[in-house]
């Protein structure tokens, strides 16, 4: 599609009233519902002298093109930006997308999962917030948010606000704000270490690297590939559906650990849904390294693998 409006570049939507889902490449999960929340096809409600698709502004995206939104942008606005989704006939890798502009406020969950592009706000931005940290900005009178993951792996051409920092290989996170999906799909071997607590499904997707977290919430390591997730307490759900990488849970979690778990390794004190192994002399020494316990401490632990 042509992405323009008045000669202008990019796509222009003006909207009476927020409006969730914008720019989602997801469209709200389509494969959960099948189109009974929102319709790819379905006309964005609330707009002022147009009337796009959901999938227009996807779609101008993916082209490179940038969004831009006057007015206040509802939840999940950009869910999966940059995502070439695999359900839609994708790869399942990045793309380079372009950026969405907002002149006015952003609800909650802004960039969960996101990999790539850009979120410009001029107004207020609700937490909790996506896969996404604020960096200087090059536009005035907004504010800019990048992926955590794709400033890892395709590297940091901004400085990043305080207090938090780059530091060699390690991003280390200290603003103390609640974040969604944090490290989604990363496949890098870099390190994101948050100074606090996260939300739900930290680590989603990731291949390789490193996340440590003080406390997370539902979906930990959810549908994880590789890599290490270590964190205190976690919610519900946490490996659930893991088919490779390490997760280390602390301190406790609220149940339905391991579910449906088709391969990796969680190391938990609890019980999860899939027997227990024993910890071997290379575990004990990796969580003693790693958590700052003793031996004794580390014994305590179980280790859950698939099929065993």
């Amino acid at each position: 599609m042509i992405c323009f409006q008045e000669n202008l570049s990019g796509m222009h939507l003006e909207l009476s009233q927020p409006v969730d889902c914008l720019c989602d490449f997801t469209y709200d999960f389509y494969w959960q519902h099948s189109g009974e929340r929102l319709l790819p096809s379905g006309i964005i409600p609330h707009q002022k002298g147009t009337s796009y698709k959901y999938e227009d502004l996807v779609s101008c995206l993916k082209s490179g093109e940038d969004v831009h939104i006057k007015g206040n942008a509802g939840k999940r606005l950009g869910s999966s930006l940059g995502v070439d989704l695999k359900f839609f006939g994708g790869t399942g890798s990045s793309l380079k997308a372009g950026s969405i502009i907002v002149d006015g406020d952003t609800g909650s969950r802004m960039g969960i999962s996101m990999v790539s592009g850009a979120i410009y706000v001029k107004g207020a931005v609700k937490q909790p917030l996506g896969n996404v940290v604020e960096v200087e900005s090059d536009r005035a009178g907004y504010r800019k948010y990048r992926s955590i993951t794709n400033i890892l792996q395709e590297g940091l051409g901004e400085a990043l606000l305080s207090p938090n920092i780059l530091r060699g290989d390690d991003l280390c996170i200290r603003d103390g704000i609640i974040r969604d999906t944090i490290g989604a799909r990363l496949d890098t071997d870099k390190r994101i270490l948050v100074e606090g607590d996260a939300g739900m499904s930290t680590g989603i997707l990731m291949k390789r690297g490193f996340i440590q977290v003080e406390e997370a919430g539902m979906n930990t390591g959810v549908l994880m590939r590789g890599g290490m997730i270590i964190t205190g307490n976690a919610g519900e759900f946490a490996g659930a559906y893991m088919k490779g990488g390490t997760l280390i849970i602390g301190g406790k979690a609220k149940g339905y650990v391991g579910a449906n778990m088709k391969g990796g390794t969680i190391f938990y004190k609890g019980e999860a849904m899939l027997p227990a192994a024993l910890v071997d002399g290379n575990d004990i020494r990796m969580l003693v390294r790693l958590l700052g316990i003793s031996q004794v401490e580390a014994m305590m632990f179980r280790k859950f693998l698939r099929g065993e």
